[in-house]
Formats: C-alpha cells, sequence, structure tokens
C-alpha cells in the first residue's frame, strides 16, 4: 500500500490555517522630537485613465509639533508649515507603508513636549542644523 501525501501534518512554524508566517519588516527611523524641522517624504497615487496610475514621492517640510502614541503601531506626528502665508497641518502615522522616510534637518530649543502654541506664535524658534550621517 503506498502513503497518501495529504495525511502529512503542516510544519511547526505554519499556522493553523496553513499559511507560514509573514516577516515583519520594522523600519529604522531616526530620533524624531517635537521642535525638529523635518522633509517627510510620502507616496502618492495619481489616478488617471484606466490602468495609469502612477506613484509619485511628495515631500512635505515643517516643524514637528506633536507626536502621540510613542512606540506604537498606531503613533503620529502633527506637522506644521506656513505655506504663502496659510499655516498647514499634517498628521502623518510613523508606521505606514505610504511613509517613505523622515529626514530630519533642524532641530529648535524647545521646553514643552507639545508645541500647539506655535500656531499663534509670531517668533521664531532658535534652531540649529542637524549633521545627517
Amino acid at each position: 500500500m503506498t502513503e497518501d501525501k495529504k495525511t502529512e501534518k503542516p510544519a511547526k512554524d505554519e499556522s493553523i490555517t496553513g499559511s507560514k508566517p509573514k516577516k515583519t519588516e520594522k523600519k529604522t527611523l531616526p530620533e524624531i522630537k517635537p521642535g525638529m524641522t523635518v522633509k517627510v517624504h510620502q507616496k502618492i497615487k495619481e489616478k488617471g485613465r484606466k490602468k495609469d496610475d502612477k506613484e509619485k514621492i511628495q515631500i512635505f517640510q515643517g516643524i514637528i509639533i506633536a507626536r502621540k502614541h510613542g512606540g506604537e503601531k498606531g503613533a503620529t506626528i502633527t506637522v506644521r508649515k506656513i505655506s504663502e502665508g496659510v499655516g498647514v497641518e499634517k498628521i502623518f502615522p510613523i508606521h505606514s507603508p505610504s511613509i517613505v522616510k523622515i529626514e530630519p534637518v533642524k532641530q529648535a530649543k524647545r521646553k514643552k513636549a507639545k508645541l500647539y502654541y506655535l500656531r499663534s506664535y509670531k517668533k521664531r524658534l532658535k534652531e540649529k542644523k542637524i549633521e545627517n550621517k
């Protein structure tokens, strides 16, 4: 008698469903803090005609006014810049696949963890450049 291959047991590292466990790739992020001026590189999909979707990388440069949720999956940063005299704020999920990289440019002196007062603050913060490695 021949043995059927259907009676084989799955390998120990395979889950109950029969699929192999996913390898989680962890992005290495620079140390980012409120008060830093950063360049956030984000993938944007442009919609066109059928099958004409294009991806491009858009850069948003501004100062981080808040970082929330620490090292969790849902951690976010709020980045603010002034564009043509109008304040623009964007909230970026740090671990999102659409974020290609976060590049620190400068670090400002600060005394608070959240810099929401910058929304109505007219003066500039004292900043020093960060040397990229």
